[in-house]
């Protein structure tokens, strides 16, 4: 088993935020695309089953491997004991298909899917705060890895930890149990540059999400103060190779640290704009090229 493998979340085909884009596109369409391209594993959305049996006879047709499922937290708003009993089916499910990370998304608050300007996501504004929420993550995470499965905290737009800054918080104050998602569009959206945050957090890091990004659609999105839904309809984020972050750079970070795990392509686009297979293709096609060169 190769220490790098390549899957993709099926976003590309359908979103589960917004059901216009790619709605009416089965979960089959992805998955037998998806094996055609080269991919050797998924990330959970809406169209999959809910229980880990239905995961695995869903996956097991297209000898595809589970590599993670996002879950929405409310750690910010609930206890650690509430959100134990909220999470504990969903890690079972990751589990028993041999899924090693979780990835966490904090929503509570969160405007992530609604028409509202990112500026306008949710803070924590005292130190306190921060501190309460970042020891709730920890416990939280010390459950998951009891279960076999670490929790990957993915930074996103329109979220309490978007910037830079918020991540370099949260790795601070939470303990070496909490896992850092790394997300290439959502960093360089969030105002940081990918390489500098990868390599300062590059012991932490569990679980990486591969999104590229068009820079001058970016500018316009922070100049207009567009929602998140407005950046993915407008075409901020794309598929590696399509866009302006260099990811043989950030491959050389991963590498030098003996990174284990997946390298997961993920574009939040409209289909009917950025058809699937030839996008989800260039992100494997430049992923997969990247690293051979680097691994042969």
């Amino acid at each position: 088993m190769p220490a790098i493998r390549i899957g993709i979340n099926p976003i590309s085909w359908s979103n589960d935020d917004l059901p216009s884009l790619g709605g009416e596109t089965p979960l089959s369409t992805a998955l037998s695309e998806g094996k055609e391209i080269g991919y050797e594993g998924f990330e959970l959305n809406g169209k999959f089953p809910k229980d880990a049996k239905g995961v695995a006879d869903v996956l097991r047709p297209y000898d595809l491997a589970l590599v993670s499922g996002w879950y929405s937290s409310r750690l910010a708003r609930r206890s650690v004991a509430e959100e134990i009993d909220a999470i504990g089916s969903h890690v079972e499910l990751l589990a028993k298909n041999g899924a090693k990370v979780l990835v966490y998304g904090e929503v509570a608050d969160s405007i992530q899917g609604q028409r509202i300007a990112l500026v306008e996501r949710p803070r924590f504004h005292t130190e306190q705060a921060w501190q309460a929420y970042a020891d709730k993550l920890t416990e939280l995470a010390r459950f998951t890895l009891s279960q076999g499965v670490r929790l990957a905290y993915h930074h996103h737009m329109g979220a309490y930890v978007e910037s830079p800054s918020d991540i370099d918080k949260l790795m601070a104050l939470t303990g070496s149990e909490v896992g850092l998602l790394f997300d290439s569009g959502h960093c360089y959206m969030g105002g940081g540059e990918p390489l500098q945050v990868l390599r300062k957090h590059i012991e932490r890091i569990c679980h990486v999400h591969f999104k590229d990004v068009r820079k001058p659609v970016v500018q316009l999105a922070r100049n207009n103060l567009w929602s998140f839904p407005d950046c993915i309809i407008n075409g901020t984020f794309t598929v590696p190779g399509d866009g302006d972050i260099d990811f043989g750079a950030l491959l050389d970070v991963l590498l030098t640290a003996d990174y284990h795990g997946w390298l997961v392509v993920e574009a939040e686009q409209d289909p009917a704009v950025a058809p699937s297979y030839v996008y989800a293709k260039k992100g494997f096609d430049t992923l997969r090229a990247l690293l051979d060169e680097r691994t042969r």
